[in-house]
């Protein structure tokens, strides 16, 4: 057997997790890292494949910088006071200083996430699906950078290694856009309501940032039931 067909075949032995997310999903950041933590406690981690998947909580999401802090915007969003949604996000970065994440929300800037999404499709493109949610996670709860701006995408990809050309010939097009939306239909027809979430080799489901337990027995539960 030729060497590529070798990696063929291995790579379709591995176990896929498929992982439908948002970026500005301060739930989505936190069950990253409860899912990482739970691989590097499973024994078969290097037999595992990992498939980012598009989903936008909010597509109504102003495209253009709003005046509104992110306080403000989930409290008109929701109709609820803003002290209420300081409260809600004080617990929310809690939650996340356990997973070891330090939100900074008061930096935080309202964006839409699609063109965001677009930038995550084409790094799958190239294998930097991963690279690509770290770095958008980190840039907007972390760093309180503009992930709609395009300059600031084009940046944050390059950092990552694609090509900036690459990346202003999609954000100038419709490039990606039928994977995002293709991504988003998906989620619809297996009953997503709300994300992260994960399906295991296409039968398990995790639903939101749960403990790492959960994720560590679940993806035991597939691999050995695979046998």
């Amino acid at each position: 057997m030729a060497q590529h067909d070798k990696e063929s075949v291995q790579k379709t032995n591995k176990m896929k997790v498929e992982i439908w997310s948002d970026i500005v999903c301060p739930f989505c950041y936190i069950g990253k890292r409860h899912f990482e933590s739970a691989l590097k406690s499973f024994s078969n981690a290097d037999d595992i494949e990992i498939v980012w998947k598009s989903y936008q909580l909010d597509p109504e999401t102003p495209k253009q910088q709003t005046k509104q802090n992110v306080y403000e915007y989930l409290a008109s969003r929701k109709g609820i006071s803003v002290e209420q949604s300081k409260s809600m996000h004080d617990n929310v970065v809690k939650m996340a200083f356990s997973a070891g994440l330090n939100y900074n929300f008061d930096k935080a800037i309202v964006a839409n996430s699609y063109d965001a999404h677009r930038l995550i499709q084409l790094a799958k493109s190239k294998n930097l699906g991963d690279a690509a949610e770290e770095s958008l996670f980190k840039a907007y709860f972390i760093e309180g950078k503009d992930i709609a701006n395009h300059e600031m995408l084009i940046n944050l990809g390059k950092e990552i290694g694609l090509e900036a050309s690459s990346i202003k010939t999609m954000l100038e097009s419709n490039q990606f856009s039928d994977e995002v939306e293709r991504d988003s239909y998906e989620a619809v027809q297996i009953g997503v309501s709300g994300v992260p979430f994960f399906v295991i080799d296409g039968r398990y489901a995790v639903s939101g940032a749960q403990p790492v337990p959960v994720f560590l027995q679940t993806l035991q539960k597939a691999f050995e039931s695979r046998k």
